[in-house]
């Protein structure tokens, strides 16, 4: 593997700055004596049900999160993906980071989230966290030191200009909320490029000790026993001019510089690639099953909100399409999700889908995103309060591809946050409607509504627990890619996957009218454990059916 490193970094810089080559190869092969060679389950991301979650929203700091871990537990999940949790001003949620090396203060010391690892892994629980590997804070010392003065040592850790000319075909990211990718700064009379908000300056990988300083940060977490890490922003990584300075191919072997050091230390660490691009792009930062272990199919989300409100599957049979979802590594997986931390992304849409998407989901002008290019908001909200609707969105979720992200709080259909939103308006004087779905757990309200069974909390939650205890004992059909059926009524959405003599026929139902269907053969339906050769599917209802062939 590290042969491989000296390839891929003699590829980016050709054969300038050895010797911070060498101080890599000689920092990894330090840190090697840190690691013990054992068996570990190299592919469990295949497998995994994941929670999303801020750690502040979610519960208040790491000890409390601790606490908490018997409800995710209990719920199904196997792995937590920590949204940004390091030291930063919080300017954007988190992903302004001002120091690599340190739990956020509110959130507790480095040893409280050691401490929380300790309790997740105890459950068989993983953990991943997001780590923004494109740009820090505004506030962290390096950028300090490099605004100061042109002769700072961290100078070059960033990327200046004296006219805003260049990268000039480098599209702007907040369209709307930032209007231009370059900020003035008066001590040193030149412009930083950024790619997000001017408090998050670029950093500046074609200096290499960026990119080693990056590795250390990585390693570091690595030790403490950290599962994975998010890969925030990393389309972004190289800037060259005359290009849209997203996906060049140097960023592709940075990324597979990550992916060695890691697995030459130690596999069983994960890379998530945050790509939001059209899985056929998302695809090249998965490699030769040698960059990202698992990348985002952020096009599928609207596809599932497509179908729903037009009570047609074809939306996810197109997209699901090998030309438009290419086949991928043995060894990468998809992660799929109806919602996250950001908004329902009309991004990979046609301009008529997106027309008609906010037409059926934007039940309020504030909900808009980029000037109608998403759309924010819960789950529970966009699917007009109607709980069966959000079961049946969960069930299509959990059996058509990949691995399965539950949003915090969508398990328990939580609201849009209003006061959270005008809070963090006046907080950062962006109005960014996607403070809507990231406010906190009202963890008293939640834990009175599910012991009431009739409240929206304990039907949504009970319900999603069904579906993973049982896709969790049949998780060798579940992680099959698995087939959409290609029917005549359209507002039959099927899904078929097969695993050794048994086959797994997944049944929705997006119309509100009953359906009845004659199977071919018996079957046993898993939520109710009982044989049936006929379906009575009643408005939005959804069946899994198990058979054997």
């Amino acid at each position: 593997m590290l042969d491989k490193i000296k390839v891929l970094y003699r590829e980016i810089y050709k054969n300038s700055q050895t010797e911070v080559l060498e101080k890599i190869i000689d920092f990894l092969k330090n840190e090697k004596r840190f690691f013990i060679d054992k068996n570990v389950d190299k592919y469990w991301y295949k497998k995994a049900v994941i929670y999303s979650l801020y750690v502040d929203l979610y519960a208040g700091d790491f000890r409390k999160l601790s606490s908490k871990i018997e409800y995710l537990y209990d719920l199904g999940v196997n792995a937590i993906w920590l949204l940004p949790v390091l030291d930063s001003p919080l300017m954007d949620q988190g992903f302004d980071i001002k120091n690599y090396y340190k739990i956020r203060e509110d959130l507790g010391t480095n040893e409280d989230f050691k401490y929380f690892l300790d309790k997740a892994h105890e459950k068989g629980i993983k953990v991943i966290f997001d780590i923004a590997i494109n740009h820090t804070s505004s506030e962290h010392e390096w950028f300090q030191s490099a605004k100061s003065s042109k002769n700072s040592p961290y100078r070059d850790y960033y990327i200046w200009n004296e006219t805003t000319e260049k990268y000039k075909e480098a599209r702007l990211l907040f369209k709307g909320m930032v209007n231009s990718n370059w900020e003035y700064n008066e001590e040193t009379g030149d412009y930083y490029f950024h790619r997000f908000y001017p408090f998050q300056p670029d950093l500046n990988y074609k200096n290499p000790e960026v990119l080693f300083e990056m590795l250390k940060v990585l390693v570091f977490w690595k030790k403490m026993g950290i599962d994975g890490f998010r890969m925030d922003a990393a389309p972004f990584l190289w800037k060259e001019d005359g290009t849209n300075c997203e996906n060049l191919p140097q960023t592709h072997n940075i990324l597979k510089i990550f992916r060695h050091s890691l697995d030459y230390l130690q596999e069983g660490s994960i890379l998530v690639a945050e790509a939001n691009l059209r899985p056929k792009d998302v695809v090249k930062y998965f490699g030769n099953g040698d960059e990202c272990h698992a990348g985002y199919h952020f096009p599928i989300m609207p596809k599932f909100f497509l179908t729903i409100a037009e009570k047609d599957y074809s939306h996810i049979y197109e997209a699901l399409k090998e030309k438009n979802t290419p086949d991928i590594p043995d060894n990468c997986s998809w992660f799929t999700f109806l919602r996250c931390h950001d908004e329902l992304t009309l991004e990979f849409v046609t301009e008529e889908e997106r027309k008609k998407m906010n037409q059926y989901y934007l039940r309020e002008s504030l909900w808009t995103f980029r000037e109608g290019e998403g759309i924010s908001g819960r789950l529970y909200e966009l699917m007009n309060k109607d709980i069966r609707k959000v079961l049946l969105s969960f069930s299509m979720l959990f059996s058509t591809e990949g691995s399965p992200i539950i949003y915090y709080g969508d398990e328990v259909a939580m609201d849009n946050d209003y006061e959270f939103y005008n809070m963090m308006t006046e907080k950062t004087g962006f109005k960014d409607s996607r403070f809507l779905n990231r406010g906190p757990m009202d963890w008293d309200k939640i834990e009175k509504e599910l012991k009431d069974k009739n409240s929206k909390e304990y039907r949504t939650f009970n319900a999603v627990k069904s579906m993973l205890k049982i896709r969790k004992e049949n998780i060798e059909l579940f992680e099959q890619k698995g087939e959409i059926i290609p029917v005549k009524d359209k507002s039959l959405y099927i899904v078929k996957k097969k695993y050794g003599n048994k086959m797994l026929w997944a049944f929705h139902n997006l119309a509100d009218e009953r359906k009845n269907i004659k199977l071919k053969k018996e079957g046993v339906d898993l939520f109710k454990n009982s044989k049936s050769q006929e379906l009575e599917l009643r408005p939005y209802e959804y069946k899994w059916i198990v058979f054997e062939i």
